[in-house]
């Protein structure tokens, strides 16, 4: 698939992230239709991140650049104290550009792997993925790929860039609940064995991988109104 993706963590002042998250969903997603794009999601934090951190991803079937796509998503005001982006590329999926659609519990897990390493890394996921929605009502919705384009040029200890090397990758992975994901680390039974070893070596494989969870703001199914953080 041609199109560019590009990841958005936005860093709202004190009790802010509501309002930020509502002007992303409407004026946010205006602006990126009117540029070319579709605003493909966008997360509150759950566990992991601050509470007033909000994610979004904004999708791009001619290309972009990280500040161009970035500039259409957010205007700068006094609810916003900073704003970083990221240009990916899939990898084994997405296949297309259809938005998530239902409440769940999404883990952002970000990797950085040696390259000779990653055409193995990538055979794992192809290999555990099937067994690994099966098993636990779960759907791997991507793995991109990071470019190198982004905002900012300080080190990020969120994404991994500026302070890992090799391949860097966003894995973002909904399950129906925080319950599933704790069923998901012990699996039971050879066929659920057998998927956690793939993904053991897959994580033996990496230098660096760290992960945080969300609820989806643009849920059509259901609001999630917990106090996660």
């Amino acid at each position: 698939m041609s199109a560019t993706f590009v990841h958005h963590r936005i860093d709202a002042a004190p009790r802010q992230w509501q309002a930020v998250a509502d002007r992303i969903a409407a004026d946010g997603a205006r602006r990126i239709a009117e540029a070319g794009g579709q605003l493909y999601g966008a997360w509150r934090s759950q566990i992991g991140r601050p509470r007033d951190e909000v994610q979004a991803i904004s999708v791009w079937p001619q290309g972009i650049t990280a500040a161009a796509a970035e500039r259409a998503l957010l205007a700068t005001g006094d609810d916003i104290n900073a704003v970083t982006s990221e240009v990916l590329t899939p990898t084994l999926r997405p296949t297309d550009t259809v938005p998530p659609s239902r409440q769940g519990n999404y883990a952002f897990r970000w990797f950085a792997v040696p390259e000779p390493n990653w055409p193995e890394f990538l055979d794992l996921c192809a290999a555990a993925w099937p067994g690994f929605e099966g098993a636990y009502d779960s759907q791997v919705l991507g793995l991109w790929q990071a470019t190198g384009d982004r905002t900012g040029a300080g080190p990020d200890e969120v994404t991994g860039a500026g302070l890992h090397g090799g391949v860097r990758s966003l894995l973002l992975t909904r399950r129906p609940n925080l319950a599933m994901w704790e069923r998901s680390k012990l699996p039971e039974g050879a066929a659920e064995a057998a998927v956690r070893d793939k993904l053991s070596r897959r994580y033996d494989l990496c230098d660096w991988t760290v992960v945080s969870t969300a609820t989806l703001l643009t849920a059509v199914d259901r609001a999630d109104t917990a106090h996660w953080t």
